[in-house]
């Protein structure tokens, strides 16, 4: 176990500063320094773990350091992991969202935007493969991944009402419902957790009540579609970003969408969960719409509502969860769940692909429909290139980003 505070301190900050490069890497390096080097816990404690973060909606990787620390050092030690997850991303995106709000027009940043938008293409897709490997176990989750990408893509049902029904037909088809024997909770646990749930609710229902009380509209309904986001957020950020591309660029106008896919490149580029893409959202919509302080505001609230509900589900479920790792109805409906969200992530890396590729996409009957005139060579060059530096030379994430950037920037120089 951990020898002081200043050891918890060193590594979970340590885990903040370098999480880069997506869940999968922010995973492997907390069980490089949680398992391996620290030996704080041991292979099967951070494996139900993991598999309890992943029935939660939100980020896994933050929510797994939450649990970590909740597990080392209680309810402060799991409050000060799960922060010293978000905040270094978080501020960095706070500065990258300014400097875009003030500079993002200009023509050369604008080509160095579209050499790491072809670099994203190849990230989503890899999380597509990632995801399909881990979440498609039979033809059952097959079938449910193709009906996710036809309900989203030519559909264009909602997504929450889309893994509403996942998540039934899963818990419902399960074929062996008999749980095995939960472990027993202890003495004056059920008090505690409705005093979690309470205090937790409380928090983050707070700005949402501030801004309604003092009638900013705009800061309401960021908070209001923020907070529905982090109910609906399964499978993680990619799960849910064409529904929040959907709603921020049609139904609310804050975004265009050549601006929603500058916010996913930038947010790669960030430690931290990639979440914090909801973060970039508000910070530029609340600029566009009321300046500097409005911005500021929007993403301190988004941040706050995005977060907090992450909290809420790790100190309520913490103490049960051999409980809970142990009902095979749950972990059905959370299964199918999965299968789906590979199927929504799939009409995510169409949809992008056509957004980057052709400077005009029109709304169709059956899905987006690219006019063939308008495909761009230069980033269909980029993507190329981008193939060969993460799939053939394997580069890392930022040195791949960076190098996207430069090769935007150059090829804007030479055209």
């Amino acid at each position: 176990m951990h020898n002081n505070w200043t050891d918890f301190l060193r590594s979970f900050a340590r885990i903040g500063l370098l999480s880069f490069g997506g869940p999968a890497a922010q995973i492997s390096l907390m069980h490089s320094e949680l398992v391996d080097r620290r030996r704080w816990l041991n292979e099967q404690q951070f494996l139900g773990a993991l598999s309890f973060c992943m029935l939660l909606p939100g980020p896994e990787a933050m929510q797994l350091a939450t649990y970590t620390g909740w597990k080392l050092r209680g309810t402060i030690g799991g409050l000060i992991a799960g922060l010293l997850f978000v905040l270094p991303g978080a501020v960095v995106i706070l500065a990258l969202a300014l400097a875009y709000a003030r500079f993002g027009q200009l023509p050369l940043v604008q080509s160095s935007f579209l050499g790491i938008k072809a670099a994203v293409m190849v990230i989503v897709v890899q999380a597509l493969w990632r995801l399909s490997q881990k979440a498609l176990k039979g033809a059952a989750h097959w079938a449910l991944a193709v009906m996710g990408f036809v309900a989203i893509f030519a559909l264009g049902l909602p997504f929450p009402a889309v893994i509403a029904v996942a998540a039934v037909y899963g818990a419902v088809t399960i074929r062996d419902p008999a749980p095995m024997a939960p472990a027993v909770s202890p003495p004056g646990q059920t008090g505690r957790t409705i005093r979690t749930i309470a205090i937790w609710s409380a928090l983050w229902s707070a700005p949402i009540l501030v801004v309604w009380a003092a009638g900013a509209d705009f800061l309401l309904q960021v908070a209001l579609f923020f907070s529905k986001l982090a109910i609906v957020t399964f499978g993680g950020a990619y799960a849910v970003l064409a529904y929040m591309t959907q709603t921020v660029t049609q139904t609310h106008g804050w975004l265009s969408t050549a601006q929603m896919i500058d916010a996913l490149g930038l947010a790669e580029t960030t430690p931290g969960p990639l979440i914090l893409v909801t973060q970039f959202v508000a910070h530029l919509a609340g600029y566009q719409a009321g300046g500097l302080s409005l911005a500021l505001l929007a993403g301190a609230i988004t941040l706050w509502v995005t977060f907090v509900p992450c909290f809420l589900w790790i100190f309520t479920g913490a103490p049960y969860l051999e409980r809970l790792l142990a009902q095979p109805r749950l972990k059905g409906g959370l299964s199918a769940i999965s299968a789906t969200v590979v199927g929504v992530i799939a009409n995510l890396s169409i949809w992008f692909a056509l957004h980057v590729l052709f400077s005009r996409v029109t709304p169709a009957r059956f899905g987006p429909l690219p006019d063939w005139s308008s495909f761009d060579t230069t980033a269909a060059g980029l993507t190329v290139l981008a193939v060969v530096l993460m799939l053939i030379f394997r580069l890392g994430l930022l040195v791949s980003l960076g190098l996207m950037a430069i090769a935007g920037a150059v090829v804007q120089t030479i055209l």
